[in-house]
């Protein structure tokens, strides 16, 4: 005999008046779900495993594949997160429409909007195939129900913190209530080989709410990011057991729904004013796919006892590692200076190829020297060294492609001050 906590689902052999895990004065509750023995399975040899043939479904929708690796797995669940208002729902319904065109069955399990509501949406997007079916419904057993009567090939339900289960007491959206559903969904994908797409709603830390649990419950994690001033979302891969992580799909806003952005090298480029001090590029790889951004870098003096240091598409601890290294190793302090570094059209890059552009640009601002056409990429030491980073010949093209001819690369230059000297970037010269 076991209990469980009606609040955040703790369990436990032995009544108590209280959860030692949440806290709640509610005592727990007798579970009294019956155990059901099942027969013991037999181990497969691992030759044996992985031979089946996987087909899976292309959705059609370009950006959403490549993010996918090759489009949707059968039985799998993908959890998609992103704040309010970013595009989730529109996306999905999109591709939603796409997957119907292609001959397959879709159900949109809504619990947070009305049937009208998503209708509404779906005929301004102009996705009207009789393959796409809606579900205006709370209770995760009823659109399992549902979905089990209808068999289409992928589920979406929108979203896992609006679904309930009714023998969990806490209300939607609770940890309890986020786990089970996600246990009894991902339990029905695997066992039926239907594809489920679960919307998931992000804390105020950036976080998709509900317990970290989900992330290893499901298969493929999305984060769907918004940049308000161009209208550009970015779709990033943070899991994917079927395909690569960190691969990211760009996308633009617009009255009919969210466009494929083919070529973002050309979108982050537009505008591009390389005759200003503080400006540089850098062909940043996602996945495999290398996309050029502008790094703006702004320093001005200041007469607080703590300059400030703003970034934005980049780690701060990474801009104060290289304000340390051109301090020792380049001459270059910054102690009266602020310093503001940003990366234009929101993307975010995390790779370490950020550090030599940065380190430019810093530079260039501060001396009011501008680079021109310039891209660069490498790795910075805490010596001053610059590093190889993956990718090289690609970023190259991609950059010459744009007709950025001068690049600062780690095969051209060994540390920064090499890289300093060779953009003109040098103090006094």
């Amino acid at each position: 005999m076991t209990f469980h906590c009606g609040e955040c689902g703790y369990r436990s052999g032995k009544w108590m008046g209280f959860c030692p895990q949440c806290r709640s004065d509610a005592g727990l509750v007798e579970d009294d779900r019956a155990r059901h023995s099942r027969p013991i399975p037999t181990p497969v040899p691992l030759a044996a495993a992985g031979k089946k043939n996987v087909v899976r479904a292309a959705v059609g929708i370009a950006e959403i594949d490549r993010v996918l690796g090759g489009g949707l797995v059968p039985g799998s669940v993908v959890l998609v997160g992103g704040e309010p208002g970013v595009g989730k729902s529109t996306l999905l319904l999109q591709m939603a429409g796409s997957l119907a065109s292609s001959g397959r069955k879709v159900l949109v399990a809504t619990a947070e909007e009305s049937e009208d509501q998503v209708g509404l949406r779906a005929h301004r997007l102009d996705v009207s195939d009789d393959d796409v079916f809606l579900l205006a419904e709370e209770d995760v057993d009823t659109v399992i129900a549902a979905t089990e009567e209808l068999r289409p090939d992928v589920l979406i339900v929108d979203s896992i913190q609006a679904v309930s289960v009714a023998e969990v007491g806490s209300g939607a959206g609770s940890v309890a209530q986020v786990r089970e559903c996600g246990a009894r969904l991902t339990r029905f994908a695997k066992t039926q080989e239907v594809a489920v797409v679960l919307v998931g709603h992000v804390t105020k830390d950036g976080g998709i709410a509900g317990p970290k649990l989900l992330e290893h419950m499901v298969d493929v994690v999305l984060y769907l990011e918004g940049e308000s001033d161009r209208g550009l979302r970015t779709l990033r891969s943070l899991k994917n057991r079927f395909g690569a992580t960190h691969v990211v799909g760009l996308f633009e806003m617009a009255t009919g729904g969210l466009i494929e952005v083919a070529d973002p090298s050309a979108v982050f480029l537009a505008g591009w004013r390389h005759s200003v001090a503080g400006s540089v590029v850098v062909p940043a790889v996602q996945g495999r796919r290398p996309v050029l951004v502008e790094v703006q870098a702004l320093v001005a003096p200041t007469r607080l006892v703590q300059p400030r240091r703003s970034t934005r598409g980049l780690e701060a601890a990474r801009l104060h590692q290289l304000l340390a290294v051109l301090a020792r190793h380049g001459g270059i302090p910054f102690d009266d200076r602020e310093v503001y570094v940003g990366l234009v059209g929101g993307l975010r890059v995390v790779e370490p190829a950020i550090d030599v552009p940065v380190a430019l640009a810093l530079v260039s601002s501060l001396l009011d020297r501008p680079l021109g056409k310039l891209a660069a990429w490498g790795e910075v030491g805490l010596t001053g060294e610059i590093r190889a980073v993956p990718h090289e010949s690609r970023r190259r093209e991609e950059a010459q492609r744009l007709g950025v001819e001068r690049i600062v690369a780690p095969s051209d230059v060994a540390s920064l001050p090499e890289a300093l000297e060779w953009a003109a970037l040098t103090p006094g010269s």
